[in-house]
């Protein structure tokens, strides 16, 4: 008569019934007396191999770093700037930097027709007052809106509002 032994990769239980006097094994239900130890048997044998393939793992990361072969540990270069810690650095640093700087004053819908028609010195409505808030627009983000001012025959844009910072009072 052959037995049979449950094998530990095929996760089934199985054991003999007794009158398999054939030889064919099959798979005892979990009414069958005995299947529950077996099942208890099967976990034992389940938590024995982990505990051996744990034991394997560091036993071989353990000859791999008296090797050489194991992890060895990130080195970042040092990010320091020229001179001591305590140089402030100037506003020549950012001199080479490209900005995309736009002041919109205001906005205006079109068809294309009216822009075929526009000509020197052509007046184009826009959505905006005289006067009103004009944004400012750095690298496509409003940053700021300030007004229109003319200074030696030249416009300029007073800032009058940082969009989206912090309240400079409430930090201090």
């Amino acid at each position: 008569m052959e037995t049979f032994e449950p094998s530990a990769t095929s996760g089934q239980a199985a054991s003999l019934t007794e009158g398999q006097a054939d030889g064919v094994t099959k798979p005892a239900s979990p009414l069958t007396p005995g299947a529950g130890a077996q099942s208890v048997r099967g976990s034992q044998e389940a938590e024995r191999l982990l505990e051996q393939a744990e034991e394997a793992l560091s036993s071989a990361e353990m000859s791999l770093q008296r090797e050489g072969h194991g992890p060895s540990p990130l080195m970042l270069p040092e990010l320091a700037t020229e001179g001591a810690a305590g140089d402030k650095c100037s506003i020549d640093l950012f001199g080479d930097v490209e900005l995309d700087l736009r002041i919109e004053l205001g906005r205006t819908e079109l068809t294309l027709e009216e822009l075929l028609r526009l000509r020197r010195g052509s007046v184009v409505p826009l959505d905006k007052l005289a006067g009103d808030p004009v944004d400012i627009w750095v690298n496509g983000r409003l940053v700021a809106r300030g007004e229109v001012l003319v200074m030696n025959d030249n416009f300029c844009v007073r800032v009058l509002e940082l969009v989206g910072a912090p309240d400079v009072a409430a930090t201090d």
